[in-house]
């Protein structure tokens, strides 16, 4: 694990470099409006959902983004693992 300068352990961000608009889109596209607002009951979801009234409310409302960074971290997005075993080359299969 990598050190800060202070000499403490630094984590990795699994959402460096994600931006929430990112996130947001992702989801939209994996589970879509109806079953997002179900997964988290938010009315920027489930009335007249759009990415921009979202995103306004995901920026001032800390809360509601944590819920929304832990349900992309935890959602298997299809292609996501399949790249993932052949860059360690453990899967990989040369012909």
């Amino acid at each position: 694990m990598r050190q800060s300068k202070t000499g403490a352990p630094r984590r990795k961000d699994p959402l460096h470099g994600i931006t929430l608009e990112m996130i947001l889109t992702r989801l939209v596209e994996h589970y879509g409006w109806e079953r997002l607002g179900g997964m988290i009951a938010i009315n920027c979801f489930t009335k007249d959902p759009s990415i921009k009234s979202s995103l306004t409310f995901l920026r001032k409302t800390e809360w509601a983004r944590k819920k929304v960074e832990t349900l992309y971290l935890r959602t298997r997005f299809p292609g996501v693992e399949e790249k993932r075993k052949g860059e360690n080359g453990t899967d990989r299969q040369d012909k």
